[in-house]
C-alpha cells in the first residue's frame, strides 16, 4: 500500500503541473493602422490577437482603411471574434459595413452611452458626410449592440473598458492588463492640435483632464492615441501631451474670449503641431462664436 500512497501526490503534482501549462495562455499582441494624412481623419484601429482568435478595436471612417483592415486582419490568420467600438463618432464606426461584409460572424458591440450617442447622431453624421465622402462613405450605417458589462474576453485574457462610472461615460478607452496597454477612445491624441469642440465647458474639460490622471495611473507601457499624425509617442508621452495640451488650451480660454487671439496663442505655444483646422473650430466653439 506504501508505494501507492507515494505515488499518488506525484501524480496529482504533475496532473496539475500540466494543467496550468496548458491553461497558459498566449500572450496577446497589438497592431496599429492608423491612415494618417491620407485619409479624412488620422483615426486608430486596433486588432488585438492571441493564439487562434482576435478582437479590433474601432472601425475606421472610409471604406478603402475599412478594407485596410481586413486585409490586416486576413495577414495574422486569426477569426474575428468581435469588434468593440469605443467612441460615438462617425470615424469610429463608418466602416463596420465593409467589415461585416467580410466578417458576418463577427459580434459589434459598443458600451451603452456609446451605442445611444450614436443612434442619435448617425443619420444628422452621414447626411453632413455622405456627400464629401462619395464612395467612401457607408452603404448603411451599422449599430453596435449594448456590450453587458465592461469586459471583452480574449482566450481567457481582459480587454477592460475604463472609466464608464465617470463623469463622462462616453469617453472611456480599453485597458488591457496583460500588454499594460491603453488604446481606443479619443481622451489620447498625439502630433496634432487636439479636438475640443465636444467639451464646450469648463467642467467637462476637468473630466478629461483627470481620466487622464486615472489612465497615467495605470501605468501603461503602450497607448496607442486615438487620433494621431507621424509616429506615434512611446510609454506614456501621449498622455502628458494631451493633458498638457488641455491644461494650456484652458488658461489662454480664461483670458482670451475671441477666437483669433485663442487661436494666435495656441499656436504659438504648440508652432509645430497639424491640423489647425480643429483648434480653429474647436476655438470658435468654446469661445461662443460658433454653434456645434
Amino acid at each position: 500500500m506504501q508505494p501507492t500512497i507515494a505515488v499518488k501526490p506525484l501524480v496529482l503534482s504533475l496532473i496539475l503541473a500540466g494543467a496550468a501549462f496548458a491553461t497558459q495562455a498566449k500572450p496577446l499582441e497589438i497592431s496599429v493602422y492608423n491612415p494618417g494624412a491620407t485619409s479624412l481623419f488620422p483615426v486608430s484601429s486596433e486588432l488585438i490577437t492571441g493564439d487562434k482568435e482576435a478582437v479590433l478595436i474601432d472601425a475606421q471612417f472610409e471604406k478603402k482603411d475599412a478594407n485596410a483592415l481586413i486585409n490586416m486582419i486576413k495577414k495574422s490568420g486569426k477569426t474575428l471574434t468581435t469588434i468593440y467600438i469605443s467612441h460615438g463618432d462617425p470615424d469610429f464606426y463608418f466602416g463596420l459595413d465593409t467589415l461585416l461584409a467580410a466578417y458576418p460572424q463577427a459580434k459589434v458591440v459598443a458600451t451603452q452611452p456609446t451605442v445611444a450617442h450614436i443612434k442619435a447622431t448617425q443619420q444628422a453624421k452621414l447626411q453632413y458626410w455622405g456627400p464629401l465622402m462619395k464612395d467612401q462613405a457607408p452603404a448603411k450605417v451599422i449599430t453596435p449592440d449594448v456590450l453587458s458589462g465592461n469586459e471583452i474576453v480574449l482566450e481567457g485574457q481582459k480587454l477592460i473598458i475604463q472609466d464608464l462610472d465617470s463623469a463622462s461615460p462616453d469617453r472611456t478607452y480599453v485597458w488591457i492588463p496583460s500588454l499594460k496597454a491603453v488604446v481606443g477612445g479619443v481622451l489620447v491624441s498625439a502630433n496634432q492640435h487636439i479636438w475640443t469642440a465636444d467639451t464646450q465647458t469648463k467642467a467637462s474639460r476637468e473630466n478629461w483632464i483627470m481620466a487622464l490622471d486615472r489612465m497615467q495611473a495605470l501605468h501603461p507601457e503602450t497607448v496607442v492615441p486615438g487620433h494621431y499624425l507621424g509616429t506615434a509617442p512611446k510609454g506614456d508621452a501621449a498622455i502628458v501631451f494631451s493633458r498638457d495640451y488641455l491644461k494650456k488650451f484652458e488658461q489662454i480660454l480664461s483670458t482670451n474670449k475671441n477666437s483669433q487671439a485663442v487661436i494666435h496663442e495656441m499656436k504659438k505655444a504648440y508652432p509645430t503641431l497639424k491640423d489647425a483646422e480643429s483648434l480653429e473650430l474647436s476655438a470658435k466653439v468654446n469661445t461662443g462664436e460658433m454653434k456645434w
